[in-house]
């Protein structure tokens, strides 16, 4: 079992500089949690207060229901891979991902296995060898990768490990960090400023932003019920469109144009005290409806500015037809109408993709 509790943590650096501010979560046993947000949120912060490389100001930290504030690393049974690879550059490849092993008196033959085993999965059997020191960036992170991974600890805990890899080699190494995840059956925290990576790799994600949790929760509820505007902006590429909106009653929120008001009806349940009230309108570019012409009177008329075609979609940034002159994204497939610049589209928002924010904070509960 590696149940991991953290409840009510601070980490609050000298000078007042609050780096976590009461986060509450919990990572499950040979569960996958990502850690997600831009640079500064809390992220490391939080990685290093679960390794214990930070104290923690305030609340605790639990493994399987026993407080850890006070361990150190290796009382805590962590394993931990950085985006700095810190590999002893005077030992082999095989004998830096074989150390965490030989130092807790693991047996040569079961070293051996191991280390050849973790290598297949991560490329690196040709390169065991190989100094750490004649190796490219890449290939040294995957060493520290495999480092951290060759173990069974209670919690393995990576912290923008692949980084330094390019495209093409991250989508590949992510996948093998599953697969490794899921045969050894660890108890994962990972921590990544970039969303394809904890979407392709998470059971859930925790998103933090400027100290504080957002949101935690699967792919699917985040997408389609973001808590707040900034969830619903930074979980999706392109990021979700915000217009200016009021609310007109239960079921219907306006958008103001230049001809009057556009009104949509949306689908959920919303607090009768929001009626009549300017509210933010969010929606995704892959969901809205474009046409070449208007089809439906709950619809706004854009301009095309930007056309980008991407191989099996196109992405449009269209500036709407509203008093505020509002840029909006619009992803279409590959093979639909092509729109070209200065064209004129239509675009209509479904009941059911239609996201209201008030204050930052989402105000439409799906049904």
């Amino acid at each position: 079992m590696s149940r991991i509790d953290c409840n009510r943590v601070w980490k609050i650096y000298a000078g007042n500089v609050i780096g976590v501010k009461d986060l509450t979560f919990t990572c499950d046993d040979k569960e996958f949690l990502a850690i997600l947000g831009p640079s500064g949120g809390g992220k490391s912060s939080t990685l290093r207060m679960l390794a214990g490389l930070e104290p923690i100001s305030r609340g605790e930290v639990l493994f399987d229901g026993k407080v850890v504030n006070d361990l150190s690393p290796a009382e805590r049974n962590v394993a931990l891979a950085f985006e700095s690879y810190a590999l002893y550059y005077r030992m082999t490849v095989y004998e830096n991902i074989a150390f965490p092993l030989k130092a807790r008196g693991r047996s040569s033959t079961e070293v051996d296995k191991r280390v050849r085993d973790i290598a297949e999965a991560l490329d690196l059997t040709s390169i065991l060898k190989t100094k750490p020191s004649e190796l490219a960036g890449g290939h040294q992170q995957r060493v520290s990768l495999a480092r951290a991974l060759i173990r069974k600890p209670d919690l393995t805990l990576l912290d923008e490990p692949i980084s330094h890899m390019d495209q093409r080699v991250r989508a590949e190494i992510r996948a093998r960090i599953r697969r490794i995840h899921n045969e050894f059956g660890n108890t994962t925290i990972y921590v990544t400023h970039d969303q394809a990576e904890a979407i392709s790799l998470c059971d859930r994600l925790l998103i933090l932003h400027e100290a504080e949790l957002q949101q935690i929760g699967t792919v699917d509820e985040i997408w389609n019920e973001p808590k707040t505007k900034f969830v619903a902006y930074f979980v999706g590429e392109p990021a979700m469109n915000f217009l200016p909106g009021k609310i007109d009653d239960l079921q219907y929120v306006s958008i103001p144009t230049k001809e009057g008001k556009s009104t949509f009806e949306f689908k959920g349940e919303i607090d009768q005290k929001y009626v009549g009230t300017e509210i933010t309108v969010g929606v995704r570019p892959q969901q809205i409806k474009i046409t070449p012409a208007k089809e439906q009177e709950a619809s706004i008329p854009g301009s095309v500015k930007v056309a980008e075609f991407q191989g099996d979609k196109a992405i449009l940034t269209l500036e709407l037809g509203d008093v505020n002159k509002t840029e909006t994204k619009v992803v279409i497939p590959a093979g639909a109408r092509r729109y070209n610049m200065g064209e004129t589209a239509w675009l209509e928002f479904p009941p059911e993709i239609i996201h209201l924010f008030a204050k930052e904070l989402a105000i439409l509960r799906k049904s």
